[in-house]
């Protein structure tokens, strides 16, 4: 059976391969698309809808508990380039 995760955008529960992990090195959201970063992650459906909603709530602030604004242009790039 495949782990399961929560989307920090939309809520919902889904398995790891349909999620993207996201970490925050240096306050910068960097896409993890391997899952092998070190570091605390959060997991995100791939799509603009569940970035911009987690962005919007600050939901990647709390869920990778940093502190100050995330420079989000490194995943938004990503998003753009894989669809």
């Amino acid at each position: 059976m495949e782990p399961v995760r929560t989307c920090v955008g939309c809520r919902t529960r889904a398995p790891r391969s349909a999620l993207l992990r996201v970490v925050a090195p240096h306050s910068e959201l960097v896409p993890d698309v391997r899952g092998a970063m070190p570091g605390r992650g959060a997991w995100v459906h791939p799509t603009n809808e569940c970035v911009d909603a987690a962005i919007r709530r600050r939901a990647f602030v709390r869920a990778l508990r940093v502190s100050g604004p995330l420079d989000t242009q490194t995943l938004q790039n990503h998003l753009q380039r894989n669809g």
